[in-house]
């Protein structure tokens, strides 16, 4: 116990005793000891006629509380049965009387479980005696069960010859004078008190804090066999079968605590986690992007996983993989899944591009639900009094009106400083019912994980029930929502919870922005995200790690994974570790916000960026021979990687290029059709880059004017001359400069198709004006968003979609076409 708290000085260990009945006698004299030995004791008294369920409950309740190290059962030993003993966690079952620990014991493993206090006792007692026990024999008379069982085993282990008897044995007299030169212990059952059970209880206690420290990993590793042809994504996917994720979670040093399963191959991993490992020093962060793509993508996914399985799989090094959950709309629609492909994948692909943990549904539910509260809201205004509405929002309970924690907080925005709703002025109720919000000033669409284009523009309110309050609106792809942007950002349970409550949903006629706060909905969406934010475990076709985690747009939004998957994944891999993260879309896209939002977010900066380029990509730029490298816009240390789709000659001269032009390395890769293995080169110069110093900049400065942050980035970035605003955007920047949102990041939502706004224009376009023809704002999410050109939120299905080849099998339930 001192060596104990020589190390941990603000730990107490804490015994829970559960008992049935009031008697107290027990717990006084153990808090007498305790208090002397530094021990803590808490007693929970059931009914003498409590049940089995009502003991499991309670029992299950002291496993879940971490403060718990420790837990007594002083029950009738009826009460005492196996589903009792086995709901009881091992390494809190001090009494060591659990079926595992009792196994644990038979079996000579005693390095997790506990031995019996009182047979340790015992035998504390004979080893005390002068004489060698090794050969001598002990009788031992009663002491029937776990604690019988305890004792012989232990006696039998220090070389005794231990026999047992009744006493109503006829042959006990026998054997008792038979005893010439042996040891006899005579045993009397009491009740064990915390003296007994304190050297478990700090054990137990020691053992929890070791389990709390930084585990070292000990990934087994899935074996691949790579078949010629490359069969199709969800062949290689099914023919490899995934670890169960709970020991995918041991092995990188999660603790059990700490998942949450959804099924056999994924679980959601608790924030608490952060916690933990907060001294723990973050691995190498490398971000994976790529150069302007083809309509068809140029394999950023494939190359995070093929790289990932590289590191860990076949260097060693422990390594994670951070993606963005697809969208149903892409599945089902032009591009089908998104996990990867050939060798170097997330699997099962199944899982993880449908539904998965249901994040993009909560997320459609909150998205909605504020939609929901803007129209009922403006309803009622219209048609209520300030008093017939006061009365509504405050309602009398039993004679007494109070408002909710979340009016006082509106109340106090609006300088109203009152608690009391009696005590409100007619122009305080006026002021406080009424958000008055302008219909053509709303910027909240509804959303759904669809391609529906006929949802792009709607009408609601045509019911005769809604009395007239007819307005236009419309759809928003769900991932486009400001809430995914959110969970993409956030960095904790309360920063998600100040984010959406500052959501900016319309403009009042007074020129006043309206959030979510005010509306009265922010609390409930937190009620509704709460599950989402936990990032989702799965694992790679080679068994290796990897978070998947939101899935924001990469146009209005900054299309990259979350902030918090990035941070749990860096604290699990260690020091020498790596954490690889992808942008979405190209550099100019997913690598600017990546770099800009993303970063200033998070406080994490990048060692190494690993651009994607492919000869496809390039000569659809204008030919391998007037490929330009792009010059860096910021300092990293950068690696190239060629996707393997040309001629060696082709290949040597883009690596040739891409070194001459201030890359570190650049090396062709062969993840698809080899797995892990192919990425080796890759794997090598990652490691190599993220030894070196980094001198990592942001583009621009926060405190920049918006104007000219969008103007840095349109020419720094893309090129451009200049930018030209139209008279929308102009009004729309001067009314955020207004309101105070000046000194946010800039997030462009522009085509991927090209470095200009213009998607047929390839290479690298010159002499050009990026038109800005208006400028919105996510407050929740913390950004700016400029509209450069057209830009849909919501994609329309082609005239054959993805599900036309998607199907189920009835009899194996095994998903068929899905890429």
């Amino acid at each position: 116990m001192l060596a104990l708290q020589r190390r941990h000085s603000t730990v107490k260990p804490l015994l829970a005793i559960l008992q049935a009945g009031e008697d107290d006698s027990l717990l006084e004299i153990s808090k007498k000891i305790a208090g002397r030995i530094g021990l803590n004791v808490t007693q929970i008294c059931l009914t003498k006629e409590c049940t089995e369920d009502e003991i499991v409950e309670e029992v299950l309740k002291l496993n879940d509380d971490p403060r718990v190290h420790g837990v007594h059962l002083r029950l009738p030993p009826a009460s005492l049965t196996s589903r009792v003993l086995n709901a009881l966690k091992p390494e809190k079952d001090v009494d060591g009387i659990s079926d595992l620990n009792m196994g644990r014991l038979v079996r000579g493993d005693l390095s997790k479980g506990f031995v019996p206090p009182r047979a340790s006792a015992v035998m504390d007692l004979l080893e005390k005696h002068d004489t060698p026990l090794e050969g001598k024999t002990v009788l031992l008379i009663g002491g029937e069960g776990p604690f019988g069982v305890a004792l012989q085993c232990l006696m039998e282990r220090s070389g005794l010859v231990a026999l047992k008897n009744q006493w109503s044995s006829k042959s006990l007299q026998s054997q008792v004078c038979a005893c010439d030169s042996t040891y006899f212990t005579y045993f009397l059952c009491i009740n064990p008190s915390v003296n007994h059970l304190l050297p478990n209880v700090v054990r137990s206690c020691s053992r929890w804090l070791q389990a709390q420290q930084y585990q070292p990993w000990h990934l087994q590793c899935l074996k691949l066999q790579p078949l010629t042809p490359v069969p199709s994504d969800i062949e290689i996917s099914r023919a490899q079968t995934p670890k169960p994720v709970d020991q995918l979670a041991e092995e990188i040093g999660l603790l059990p605590e700490e998942l949450e399963a959804y099924g056999r191959s994924k679980a959601k991993v608790r924030l608490s986690l952060l916690d933990r490992l907060h001294k723990q020093p973050d691995g190498k962060y490398v971000l994976v992007a790529g150069i302007t793509p083809t309509p068809l993508g140029e394999g950023k996914s494939t190359v995070t996983i093929g790289l990932v399985q590289a590191l860990s799989a076949h260097l060693k090094l422990n390594s994670f993989a951070c993606l963005r959950q697809p969208s149903q709309g892409p599945t089902f629609g032009v591009k089908g899944g998104a996990a990867g492909g050939g060798y170097a994948q997330v699997i099962p692909m199944e899982e993880f591009n449908l539904h998965l943990t249901g994040d993009i549904h909560a997320i459609t539910a909150a998205n909605n639900l504020v939609a929901a509260a803007i129209d009922a809201r403006m309803l009622h205004e219209a048609t209520q009094s300030d008093k017939a509405l006061f009365n509504r929002l405050v309602p009398s309970v039993n004679g007494v009106r109070r408002f909710s924690p979340i009016q006082i907080s509106r109340l106090h925005r609006l300088g109203i400083n009152k608690i009391d709703p009696a005590s409100l002025t007619p122009q305080d109720v006026s002021t406080f019912v009424r958000l008055d919000l302008d219909p053509s000033k709303i910027t909240w669409q509804r959303v759904v994980d669809t391609n529906d284009r006929f949802l792009r523009k709607i009408t609601v309110g045509q019911a005769s029930t809604e009395k007239g309050q007819m307005r236009e609106t419309g759809f928003d792809i769900a991932v486009a929502s400001e809430i995914m942007a959110i969970l993409a950002l956030a960095d904790s349970l309360e920063d998600m919870r100040t984010r959406l409550a500052r959501m900016v949903v319309g403009t009042s006629r007074s020129g006043q922005p309206v959030t979510a706060e005010d509306l009265g909905v922010s609390g409930a969406l937190v009620v509704l995200m709460k599950d989402a934010i936990k990032p989702t475990l799965m694992q790679t076709l080679e068994g290796t790690p990897v978070f998947v985690h939101a899935g924001p747009f990469a146009n209005i939004a900054h299309g990259n994974s979350s902030v918090l998957a990035d941070k749990l994944a860096l604290k699990l891999v260690g020091r020498d570790g790596f954490v690889v993260t992808e942008a979405g879309f190209g550099a100019d896209i997913g690598m600017e916000k990546f770099f800009n939002i993303k970063c200033r977010t998070s406080g994490l900066r990048p060692d190494v960026v690993v651009l994607v380029a492919t000869v496809r990509a390039l000569k659809m730029h204008g030919g391998g021979s007037n490929y330009v490298w792009l010059s860096p816009i910021h300092s990293f240390s950068d690696v190239v990687e060629l996707n393997n789709q040309c001629t060696d000659a082709e290949i040597e001269l883009v690596c040739q290029m891409a070194k001459e032009s201030g890359a570190s390395d650049a090396v062709p890769c062969h993840h698809w059709a080899q797995g892990g293995r192919g990425s080796l080169d890759l794997a090598r110069a990652v490691n190599e880059a993220a030894s070196r110093p980094s001198n990592f900049q942001f583009l621009y400065n926060i405190e920049m004017p918006i104007v000219e942050k969008i103007r840095t980035i349109a020419t720094k970035v893309y090129g451009a001359d200049d930018i030209e605003l139209s008279p929308e955007a102009v009004a729309k920047i001067d009314y955020y400069n207004q309101q105070g949102y000046g000194s946010l990041p800039i997030c462009m939502a522009k085509t991927h198709l090209s470095l200009s706004h213009m998607p047929d224009k390839k290479g690298v376009p010159t002499g050009f004006v990026l038109p800005i023809r208006d400028v919105r704002a996510s407050i929740g999410a913390g950004f700016i968003y400029p509209l450069v050109g057209t830009m849909s939120t919501m994609p329309g299905l082609p005239t054959r979609p993805c599900f036309y080849d998607i199907d189920l099998d009835p009899v194996t339930e095994e998903i068929t076409g899905l890429f």
